[in-house]
């Protein structure tokens, strides 16, 4: 039997041994790697974080003591020792556990997190609301090194130095872009500066020292010395000026140094006992029993630790497709399709096949190349994301044209504003729950000062396993209602190329959203029509209804047209383009036909079909019936998109039903509507 399978929760580890903890991490790889092997997902942060996870549950007594994640990814581990284990074949999957950590799961989880850099700030909160209730816990918050130049995490750093709560942040450092090598140096350090008994005499003399003539100058002379000595041998100087207690770096694979660290820390820190007011920070250090104030431990990660091909390429591991455990190689999948199934049939699960249709990532990534050759002022922006971006390959063939911002997407955002004004053309690849960090900048950095950035939305609309915290519904509702902002969507890869040959060509600025994947039914229409300024597409021509459908549901409302034609309903489809500046012309047009139906892979609540009621309303057509068809006010859960797109009734077959079914009450209501009218008449 294995070590995990008797593991139920955290208390358990208590009683293992350091070898049996030691064996226990090993199993816990080989976990992870045999489910995301097969499911696919987030791999070599959980890898590299296994022995901190458990050091940090042995020291510490969740969920008594409140252990937050800055990145659910890192915490597979965490899953598995917190009563998660028999489900964690379902990670990702619908109905199953969640890719990050989540609120509603287990009780060990805070908060629901899918967003970088956020963790200190929540800590903070929590510190802030145990003081005020006299609730003697610790607070422990984990974040990497990436996440910790993203400017939530910088602004946080900056209050918990001004305030000086009694607060444990550990920097997963899994990159070394912080720290020197650990050595035998910086352990002894580390082990001296959490010692408890060199923590009591640093303040027995400090108080001793304050008794003599011009004690605090010797103090502060004193502490200038430390920190100098430090300096050489730590890179924590500019946390210890933020207001931190700096310890480290120690070695994050090394379970006696890393729970021996931890249990000094834990007697150190001082847990709340009475409240105090955030404007007012409290004393400084120097009580006896431990430090009062804040304490940041670096540790030093592998990512992909124990797994050759993860430690190897972690980047291409940080989020993989199924691959073979034996040689790392991925499994390629077919993209699920959308198809229309005949009733009773179950959803089919993806089977492996030789090649796949191009992708909108694909695309556009091959499309920036080419553009990029003939126009020399193209510059791609990426925040931490150039593979899944296909930023990567533009990355390689012009390495002086493209930059990676790391997660500072604010940052993005205003360098790409900067680089318009000089004279530049800049992209910025982004994905569309990611591009809501930066909304303030969308505003006042591009549109209010009318620069030609493009905005190239990635994974717009339902994104499949990740789950809410990374859906791209809400983009078109905060897009369009900015000045100066165009705003169009693309029916397929093909369409997405011309689209952003003509974006390069404006000068405003142009947000070009695209779904995850490529055409989810149908077959490809072929070369697209020339893009121009609010200009639809018109693709089917009907009398009895309209089909104004955007981005990926362009290819489904199709679908729904020769479905309908089979009851002898004859539908317009048009595919919308644009949502900004939107075709009014077209939305006339297709208001003659008496019925109007608009499709979107979006919150319906401010998107497409909203712009499209405003265009009825302002050419006094409001009458016209109009079925506003999207996604529900509601977060939507994880699961594969094809999935999603069935439970949120927008594949063909349920658009279908919904649509006929719609049509058929709205020519009901219009006949009484007029044999009322006849009356009323007579």
């Amino acid at each position: 039997m294995r070590l995990l399978d008797r593991i139920d929760r955290p208390a358990d580890l208590k009683s293992l041994t350091l070898a049996q903890l030691a064996t226990l991490a090993q199993e816990i790889r080989g976990e992870l790697l045999t489910t995301i092997s097969a499911l696919g997902g987030h791999l070599a942060s959980s890898l590299g974080a296994v022995e901190l996870c458990l050091a940090l549950h042995y020291a510490f007594d969740a969920p008594e003591d409140r252990l937050l994640w800055d990145m659910g990814y890192q915490a597979f581990a965490h899953k598995l020792i917190t009563g998660r284990r028999d489900r964690f074949h379902t990670l990702k999957q619908l109905g199953g556990l969640s890719g990050f950590n989540h609120k509603d799961e287990s009780p060990y989880d805070l908060f629901t997190t899918g967003h970088g850099g956020t963790v200190l700030s929540t800590a903070l909160g929590l510190v802030l609301a145990d003081a005020q209730a006299k609730r003697p816990r610790h607070v422990v918050a984990v974040i990497g090194d990436a996440s910790l130049g993203e400017g939530m995490a910088l602004e946080a750093l900056n209050h918990i130095g001004h305030l000086k709560p009694d607060l444990l942040v550990i920097l997963n450092d899994n990159k070394m872009s912080i720290a020197p090598p650990v050595g035998g140096l910086s352990r002894y350090l580390s082990r001296l500066i959490t010692n408890p008994i060199y923590n009591r005499l640093h303040a027995d003399i400090e108080q001793l020292v304050k008794r003599l003539p011009h004690g605090s100058k010797l103090i502060r002379l004193g502490r200038k010395v430390e920190e100098s000595v430090k300096g050489f041998v730590v890179p924590g100087l500019v946390f210890e000026e933020l207001g931190f207690r700096y310890v480290g770096p120690i070695d994050g694979h090394n379970l006696r140094e890393l729970i021996t660290t931890l249990k000094n820390i834990k007697r150190l820190m001082v847990r709340p006992g009475s409240p105090f007011r955030p404007e007012q920070a409290p004393p400084q250090a120097g009580r006896v029993e431990g430090l009062k104030g804040p304490i940041l431990l670096h540790v030093s990660t592998v990512k992909g630790k124990g797994y050759r091909f993860a430690e190897e390429d972690p980047e291409r591991f940080h989020k993989t497709e199924p691959f073979d455990i034996e040689t790392g190689q991925p499994k390629t999948m077919r993209n699920a399709e959308c198809g229309m199934r005949s009733k009773g049939q179950k959803p089919r699960t993806p089977t492996p096949e030789l090649r796949t249709r191009e992708t909108f990532t694909e695309a556009f990534s091959d499309e920036l190349i080419r553009l990029a050759e003939a126009n020399k002022r193209i510059v791609a922006i990426t925040a931490a994301m150039p593979e899944g971006t296909g930023v990567r390959a533009f990355a390689a063939r012009y390495p002086g044209r493209c930059l990676d911002v790391g997660m500072a997407e604010q940052h993005a955002l205003g360098l790409a504003g900067g680089l318009a004004r000089g004279g530049a053309r800049p992209v910025i690849a982004i994905y569309s729950t990611f591009l809501q960090r930066a909304y303030d900048q969308i505003m006042h950095e591009l549109c209010l000062q009318e620069l030609p950035v493009v905005l190239a939305i990635d994974r717009a609309g339902l994104v499949g396993e990740d789950g809410p915290t990374h859906h791209g519904v809400f983009d078109l509702a905060y897009l369009r209602v900015l000045p100066n902002l165009i705003v169009l969507s693309p029916k397929d890869p093909a369409e997405l190329r011309a689209m952003l040959q003509w974006a390069f060509e404006q000068e405003h600025p142009v947000a070009l959203r695209y779904a995850r994947g490529g055409i989810v039914c149908g077959e490809p229409l072929g070369k697209p029509a020339k893009v121009a300024a609010g200009k639809s597409e018109l693709l089917r021509s009907g009398k009895d209804l309209a089909l104004l459908a955007l981005g990926s549901l362009v290819y489904p409302a199709l679908q729904v047209a020769d479905a309908l034609a089979r009851d002898g309903v004859e539908a317009m489809v048009v595919n919308a383009r644009f949502v900004k500046p939107l075709d009014g012309e077209m939305v006339r047009q297709a208001a003659q036909t008496g019925a109007l139906v608009t499709l979107e892979e979006a919150q319906v609540a401010g998107g497409f079909g909203s712009a499209v009621s405003e265009a009825l309303d302002a050419q006094e057509r409001s009458g016209v019936p109009h079925l506003r068809i999207g996604l529900p006010d509601g977060f939507v859960e994880h699961g594969r998109r094809d999935e999603l797109l069935r439970r949120a009734q927008l594949d063909p077959e349920s658009l279908t039903r919904r649509i006929r079914a719609w049509h058929e009450s709205s020519k009901t209501s219009a006949e009484l509507r007029i044999l009322t009218e006849s009356a009323e008449s007579v």
